[in-house]
């Protein structure tokens, strides 16, 4: 009975978890990874299903500079039930989030 219930407590984390961070996205038969640029992207994957402004954020630049960069989401799906959710800051990919859908 122990067991079962390990089983059951491990099948329910694994289903309550709402989405999944990627390094790589896959889109028809291309893969985009982390610090793509957006034109890359949208030549290997097309236009996204929604695009939206998220604001601006501050990084510090490779020479130590302070730098306000554009945060940008995009949305490609449903494909299979699941929507990919893509970061971009300063035009490069920075994290992708697969949830499925409703």
């Amino acid at each position: 009975m122990p067991r079962f219930s390990l089983f059951a407590l491990f099948v329910a984390l694994l289903a309550s978890e709402p989405a999944s961070a990627s390094s790589t996205f896959r889109c028809n038969s291309r893969l985009v990874s982390l610090e793509a640029s957006t034109a890359q992207v949208r030549e290997r994957c097309g236009e996204p299903s929604s695009r939206a402004m998220i604001g601006y954020k501050e990084v510090v630049d490779e020479y130590g500079y302070l730098q306000e960069v554009v945060v940008e989401e995009w949305v490609y799906g449903p494909s299979h039930g699941m929507y990919h959710y893509l970061r971009f800051e300063g035009n490069r990919l920075h994290s992708i989030d697969s949830q499925r859908g409703n």
